[in-house]
């Protein structure tokens, strides 16, 4: 009762909490709804609070005011109040927390520091001496690099660090880290598993909201610089005045978070918008057109990052039906932006009906005769593998064969092949493990890390898209471990060479607990989490099983679509003879487009790792794998990912004591429907696989719960996201 009575917004009073303690009762966690994601800032405890005691009596920002350091003082107040339980003088001009860059501070000149290395967005958080005193010191080039120090200072204590750790210095590998929504102007998302976009179009420019700023807030945390605000199957009726005069309300609301604004661009807007013939891009009053529309936005919004362009996939608009190259396409938009400072991101996710070539040989075949022929503010975005964004495929071949082209790397933080926003999958370790595969391009060693963030090439001009997983659902994400994808995107675009076990560390301590009792086992949960998915869906490098269109769960018996490549069966096709997708150089020969020694490592059936095994190879069912027969294999993969997706359940259901009821229930619930979905998936698969194979299940393998007829007469209209 003391409780209920208590209680105010979701969170405790201190007077609750000192009635909790002088009474002896060990106090619930506060419930809570997800809204503030890993930026809770919840009190530290008394002994991490006792180290910080002493420190933090004032803020100093010096030189005059600007947005960003008015975000970054006010962030700085609001993290220290909820973590330190007391509040910070933002006006003391003799305080010990100083915000400054060497134009605010010019003794920041006499001190020795390493500014210089860090660039426009890189910070220094350090106990140093200045004017006789002993402060900590914030500091970076630019204001950004400020605020993003500031982050990185709240993120030192809301870990748990103490005062003898803090020595900051870091900086981005990355120049465009950019979260890419599919949002629609009617607010639909594809792929969104979240609710409604967040940009409200029909209320814009009057109306701005403060989930914008909560959303600049969480993206400016994880260093996140930009956002494509539309989806890329764009209407060009966003690059009218009407809504570039919302988009430039948008970039206001997010400008003082260090965030800058992107446009998806229709290719073929000059003539669905501009009233031209043609949107040829050699023809002048095409390119005059683009000039005229670049000036035009830049005049409404003068940080303007850029555009992104899907052109000739799946069924958009591009140069190529005017005869021309992706080169010639993108390079007609950098020109527009170029006098601006603006960038183009050209997605080289591309794949034709007409084309008979293998799906994932299509982009290579496309992309690479142009390497050189781009402008040089120009990124070719290039998804992760070349399929489509799978629980597991190969690294893309493009990564480090482009080596006059600067590549941006394209993960999908929103779960479309992996359970949607139901799902408990840990996208770090899918990105790890792709950022860490060695592309061999220039020797071992080169890996897809060092090509993204440009290392191995020499590229100054880097980038990094996450396909954003957020929409309007009180938690932004649907699902509360969601949101440690889009933190995990954040953290790996600033350094792609992060540890996905570290993020996920970081993330659990922020948003549940700090107690290494939680974190530890609540860290193996997430690490598994992915692994599990690939065993109860797609084992053994199988790929594209999943319903057609709406992607939501097993349908791997489709094969009567107008397009070869949109059914599943074009990537298994499993018969009784054999199952699987010969890629080798007496297949399709997509290994041919990795370097050599992965290509042989690929192609031979002694070294192809397991789980890339169907992937590369058509093999019969008999075929040994692990001192069984690829069948039995294949069967023991997926009972594995329905027992890992059990024990997920059983793992949560330790971990209440750390975490508040309601958002402990609600993941609670979201891993029962994972479990029963993972019995599904696998119960169709292999009711399907067994019949087409003519096999059945080995000895003691539990019987599908329904007949493969039942599987395949299960249909999903208004599945979300479609």
């Amino acid at each position: 009762m003391v409780f209920a009575i208590l209680r105010r917004g979701g969170r405790f009073t201190l007077l609750a909490f000192q009635l909790v303690i002088a009474l002896g009762l060990a106090a619930p966690a506060p419930a809570e709804d997800g809204y503030d994601l890993w930026l809770r800032y919840a009190p530290l405890g008394e002994e991490a609070r006792a180290a910080w005691a002493g420190s933090f009596e004032g803020i100093s920002v010096p030189g005059p005011a600007s947005p960003v350091m008015d975000a970054a003082a006010g962030e700085l107040q609001r993290g220290l109040r909820g973590l330190l339980g007391r509040d910070i003088d933002p006006a003391d001009s003799g305080a010990d927390l100083v915000l400054a860059t060497p134009g605010r501070l010019p003794a920041l000149d006499t001190l020795d520091l390493p500014l210089a290395d860090l660039g426009e967005e890189g910070y220094l958080v350090r106990r140093v001496a200045l004017d006789e005193r002993t402060v900590t010191l914030v500091a970076g080039n630019t204001d950004r690099g400020v605020l993003y120090g500031v982050f990185a200072l709240l993120r030192h204590l809301g870990t748990g660090h103490s005062p003898a750790a803090l020595d900051l210095v870091d900086a981005p590998s990355v120049e465009w880290r950019v979260l890419n929504h599919w949002d629609n102007l009617d607010r639909s998302v594809e792929r969104g598993y979240a609710g409604q976009s967040i940009w409200d179009w029909w209320r814009l420019p009057g109306q701005t909201e403060q989930r914008y700023v909560d959303y600049a807030r969480a993206n400016a945390s994880l260093g996140i610089n930009g956002t494509v605000l539309n989806n890329v199957n764009a209407s060009a009726l966003v690059l009218t005045p009407r809504y570039l005069d919302k988009v430039a309300a948008i970039a206001d609301a997010l400008r003082p978070w260090g965030l800058r604004v992107f446009l998806s661009a229709r290719f073929s807007a000059p003539v669905d918008i501009g009233g031209l013939a043609t949107s040829d891009p050699l023809d002048p009053a095409v390119r005059d057109w683009w000039r005229d529309k670049a000036d035009e936005i830049y005049a409404r919004i003068p940080d303007f990052g850029g555009l992104l362009v899907k052109a000739n996939s799946e069924g958009q608009p591009g140069p190529r039906e005017h005869g021309r190259s992706h080169a010639e396409g993108a390079n007609a938009l950098a020109d527009a932006l170029a006098p601006h400072g603006g960038v183009v991101f050209w997605r080289a996710f591309v794949y034709s009906d007409t084309d008979p070539e293998d799906r994932v040989r299509q982009a290579y075949t496309e992309f690479k005769p142009l390497d050189g022929d781009f402008a040089d503010n120009v990124l070719v975005q290039v998804k992760n593998g070349p399929l489509d964004f799978q629980p597991r495929e190969p690294f893309h071949p493009l990564f480090g064969a482009m080596p006059e082209t600067p590549l941006a790397m394209e993960f999908q933080v929103t779960q479309e092949y992996l359970g949607f926003s139901t799902h408990l999958v840990y996208l770090g370790t899918m990105w790890e493990e792709v950022l860490q595969s060695d592309t061999h391009r220039e020797g071992p060693g080169s890996t897809v890390a060092k090509v993204v963030d440009g290392r191995l090439q020499g590229h100054a001009l880097t980038g990094m898209a996450g396909v954003a997983n957020t929409g309007m659902d009180r938690d932004w994400s649907g699902h509360p471990f969601a949101q440690a994808n889009w933190y995990a995107f954040g953290r790996l675009a600033w350094d792609p060479d992060r540890g996905a076990a570290d993020i996920a560390r970081e993330w659990l301590a922020q948003t549940f607990s700090r107690e290494t009792a939680f974190v530890d086992p609540a860290t193996t949960l997430m690490m598994g989490s992915r692994e599990a998915a690939v065993n109860y869906m797609t084992p053994l490098g199988l790929a594209h099983l999943m319903g057609t269109g709406h992607h939501y769960g097993p349908a791997p018996w489709v094969d009567d679509l107008g397009r070869p490549e949109w059914n599943p069966y074009y990537y298994h096709r499993a018969d009784t003879e054999a199952i699987g997708f010969d890629r080798t150089a007496a297949g399709s020969d997509a290994v041919s487009q990795y370097a050599p020694p992965l290509a042989q490592r690929f192609g031979s059936l002694d070294s192809v790792p397991d789980e890339m095994l169907l992937w590369f190879h058509r093999l019969p069912w008999d075929h040994p794998v692990g001192g069984v027969t690829l069948w039995e294999a294949l069967v023991a993969h997926y009972d594995l990912g329905v027992a890992q997706a059990r024990q997920m359940q059983a793992d949560w259901a330790k971990l209440s004591r750390w975490v508040d009821a309601e958002r402990h229930a609600r993941v609670k619930r979201f891993l029962d429907i994972q479990a029963r979905e993972a019995q599904w998936w696998r119960d169709a698969c292999l009711a399907y696989f067994s019949e087409v194979s003519g096999r059945p299940l080995p000895p003691g393998a539990e019987p599908p719960a329904h007949s493969l007829e039942h599987y395949r007469s299960l249909t999903f209209p208004f599945a979300p996201g479609n």
